[in-house]
C-alpha cells in the first residue's frame, strides 16, 4: 500500500479535502470547492480546539483520505468520554485499498490514547456501502439518528 502519513490538516490540505467531500452525489449537492472561505475558516476553528483533529492520510505528498474526530466528555455512562468520527473520505483512485481501514483504525487508536470509552459515527441511510464497511470494522448499528437543519 505504500508509505502513508496520517498527520493533523493544514490550510495547503483544503482544497483537496473539499474535493474529496464533494465527490458524490450527497456531497455535490452540499459542497463547494469553488469558495475555500468558509473552510479555511472552519479549519481555524477545528485546530484551536483541542478536542478536535482533523486529520490527512498522505501518501507520496498527495492527500488520499481523511476524517475529523471529536473528543466529548460527558456525564452519561459513569462521565465517560466518546468520540465521534465525521467526515470520513478516500480519494476516488484509493477506494477499496485499505485506506479507509487504516483511517478508522487510527480514529479509535487516537480515541483509545485520548481516553474514551466509546467510538461512534453516522452515517447518511442511503450509504450502504459505507455500513458494511463499518460492520466489518467492528462497529453496531444500534441506534436512529437524527438531524435538524439550522
Amino acid at each position: 500500500m505504500g508509505d502513508l502519513e496520517i498527520r493533523a490538516a493544514v490550510a495547503d490540505d483544503v482544497p483537496a479535502i473539499v474535493a474529496m467531500l464533494a465527490d458524490d452525489p450527497l456531497g455535490a449537492q452540499r459542497e463547494s470547492p469553488d469558495d475555500l472561505t468558509p473552510y479555511l475558516a472552519a479549519l481555524e476553528r477545528l485546530s484551536a480546539d483541542r478536542n478536535q483533529r482533523l486529520v490527512v492520510a498522505v501518501r507520496e505528498g498527495r492527500v488520499v483520505g481523511t476524517l475529523q474526530l471529536t473528543i466529548v466528555p460527558g456525564l452519561s455512562r459513569r462521565g465517560a468520554t466518546r468520540s465521534i468520527i465525521e467526515g470520513v473520505r478516500v480519494h476516488a483512485e484509493e477506494r477499496g485499498s485499505g485506506l479507509g481501514t487504516r483511517l478508522i483504525e487510527w480514529a479509535i487508536d487516537e480515541s483509545r490514547h485520548q481516553g474514551c470509552q466509546l467510538v461512534q459515527l453516522t452515517s447518511d441511510k442511503t450509504r450502504t456501502d459505507a455500513h458494511r464497511f463499518y460492520e466489518r470494522l467492528g462497529f453496531t448499528a444500534s441506534h436512529t439518528g437524527f438531524k435538524l437543519p439550522l
